[in-house]
Order: C-alpha cells, then sequence, then structure tokens
C-alpha cells in the first residue's frame, strides 16, 4: 500500500477536495437562488415565445396534435443541443452511460411525453385561469412526491406553509373574475392538466434518484432527444401539421425555445441532485411572476404586470420562497 503522502495519491485527494467544494457551492442558497432564477426566467420566457411559434408555424391554439408535434421537434433539438455542447466540452461525442437506458425511458415518459402531451391536450380544453392556477400547483405535488412516495426529504409544516403562500400568489395572479365558472371542470382539461403536474412531479424526483447514478447533463439530454422523437411521432400520427410562414425568423425562434429547454432543464436537474427537492421546487412558483413582468417588457402590458394585483401575488411568492428555505436543515 502507498502511504497517503504519496504524489501519485494527491491528484486524487485534489480531485475529492475540489468535488467536495463544487458540491458545497451547489448547495449555498445564493446560488441556488440565482441559478433557479435563471430557469424560472427561461421558463417564463417560454409563453409568448411559444404563442409566436404558432403564429410563425400555422398552428392553431386549438390543435392539440400540431401543438404536440412543434413541441417534439422543440425538445428533439433541446435534446441534440444538450448532448452537442457536452460533448464539446468532453471532446468526444457523449454517448449513454452503460445501464442508463432504463433511466432515460422513465425520464422521458415523465417529463416529455406524457407531461406534455396531457398538459397541451388539457390546455385545448380548459380556461386559462383553470390551467394556470393547477400548473402553479406543480409545486405542492413535487414536494408531495418527493416525501411521501421517493421519500427524500421530511414533509413539514413550515414546507406546506410556504407552498400555501406561495400557491395564493398564483391565485391572485390568475383570479379576475371575467373568465367564466371556476367550478366548473372537467376530466378531458383541468384532469389533464392535472395529469400533466403529477408526471412533472415524478421526472423531478428520478431525475434527483437518477441523478446520483449517471450524469445528470447526459440523462437531460437523450431523453429530451427521445421524448421529442415519441412526441413527433405522436403528433404525426394524430394528424398534427406545421407549415413555416416565415422563414428563417420561424427557425429562430424555435432554436430559441430548445435553448429553453436546454439550459434550463439541464440546471435544474443539477440543483435537484444536490439539494432537497422543496429547496429547488419552491422557486418554480417565480415562473408566472417572470412571465408576467417580461410580457410587460415585450409586449408593453405594463398595466397587468405592475398592477395591485400582480404585486401582491410577487409578495406571497417570495413569502412561500423563504419560508421554505428558512426550513433549518435537521428538519430536511
Amino acid at each position: 500500500h502507498m502511504p497517503s503522502s504519496h504524489p501519485w495519491v494527491r491528484p486524487s485527494t485534489c480531485f475529492r477536495k475540489h468535488r467536495q467544494q463544487q458540491n458545497s457551492r451547489l448547495t449555498s442558497l445564493p446560488v441556488v437562488m440565482f441559478l433557479a432564477g435563471i430557469c424560472c426566467f427561461l421558463w417564463g420566457s417560454a409563453t409568448q415565445a411559444i404563442k409566436t411559434g404558432y403564429r410563425l408555424f400555422q398552428i392553431q391554439s386549438s390543435d392539440a396534435m400540431s401543438i404536440i408535434l412543434f413541441a417534439g421537434m422543440r425538445f428533439l433539438l433541446a435534446g441534440f443541443l444538450v448532448i452537442l455542447f457536452h460533448s464539446i466540452q468532453g471532446r468526444r461525442w457523449i454517448m449513454p452511460q452503460k445501464g442508463s437506458g432504463r433511466a432515460i425511458l422513465e425520464l422521458c415518459l415523465n417529463q416529455t411525453v406524457l407531461q406534455y402531451y396531457f398538459f397541451y391536450t388539457g390546455l385545448a380544453h380548459a380556461s386559462g385561469v383553470h390551467g394556470a392556477i393547477i400548473t402553479g400547483g406543480n409545486v405542492f405535488i413535487s414536494i408531495l412526491v418527493a416525501s411521501l412516495i421517493f421519500r427524500y426529504e421530511k414533509l413539514t409544516a413550515r414546507k406546506l406553509v410556504g407552498c400555501a403562500l406561495g400557491f395564493v400568489g398564483i391565485v391572485v395572479m390568475n383570479l379576475s373574475g371575467q373568465e367564466g365558472n371556476l367550478f366548473q371542470v372537467s376530466l378531458l382539461g383541468e384532469g389533464f392538466v392535472l395529469f400533466a403536474q403529477i408526471f412533472y412531479a415524478t421526472s423531478g424526483a428520478l431525475l434527483k434518484k437518477y441523478g446520483n447514478q449517471y450524469d445528470v447533463v447526459t440523462l437531460s439530454g437523450y431523453q429530451f432527444m427521445l421524448g421529442g422523437l415519441i412526441l413527433i411521432l405522436i403528433g404525426l400520427f394524430g394528424g398534427g401539421r406545421v407549415q413555416v410562414e416565415s422563414g428563417v425568423s420561424a427557425y429562430i425562434l424555435l432554436l430559441y425555445l430548445a435553448f429553453i429547454s436546454a439550459v434550463a432543464y439541464t440546471l435544474w436537474g443539477v440543483l435537484l441532485k444536490y439539494n432537497p427537492v422543496s429547496r429547488v421546487t419552491v422557486f418554480g412558483f417565480m415562473n408566472p411572476v417572470f412571465g408576467v413582468l417580461l410580457s410587460a417588457l415585450v409586449l408593453g402590458e405594463t398595466a397587468q404586470a405592475f398592477s395591485v394585483k400582480s404585486l401582491v401575488a410577487l409578495v406571497f411568492v417570495c413569502l412561500g420562497i423563504y419560508v421554505v428555505n428558512s426550513v433549518k436543515t435537521a428538519e430536511r
């Protein structure tokens, strides 16, 4: 056996120290806030980009199969971008790790295929208010799945209170009293949107599970490519069609949407790997807040973004994030 002072041993010791320092940075609250904020900013910008994409690719908002086909194109490209960038860093084309096939399949089915199939189909049959409120509940569902099913952490009263505060913010932001009966729901509409949030929560828990066994970036890239391909086939066989109206701008927009998915989902996966699920997912309440603020900047909708309702919603969301992240380490 070589003594610990042997020079050949030092590189591995230094590597472990470097890895420990890197991990400690990724669990630091300011770092989590910054990286989660980037994810939420990107996801918040997706709403207007997707609406613009429907126009450029001549897709009706009620045409679920064409929307699924469009989503498949986006995610296939997103996965390719993730693996391409990862391969450039590694100076070789990155292939799935041995034994990771099941992980990629489970992730793609939950995160990409089932979530987006139920989400887009549900939105075609549900009101915008209902869809936004149910989607806002995915933080609740994520923490329940992580705590009660996967047993990653304890379900505490403070976490429930924090989630409740954030959810109130989402409800306040979306209730205007102008869009139909709030109690009129359907399985094909609101029910499908709820199913989508369950699959979203499950995918986050699976990403944390498999992220401890395999490289998160590689998992993200290949699950997106496989899921995107499946969605494309579902859309095509379901009669979905896309047509480019204005050439280069349409493809640039598609590239941006793929970039959103590639960067945000990969960063989110890295955060989930090194942090409790509740610590990360509670920042998901910021998605609609960024969406409203970006609408004000891009579309000039300042009246809605800076209304009393939106400001009150922002206060509730921030309170929820603070309460969940003030949980003592022993309680996690």
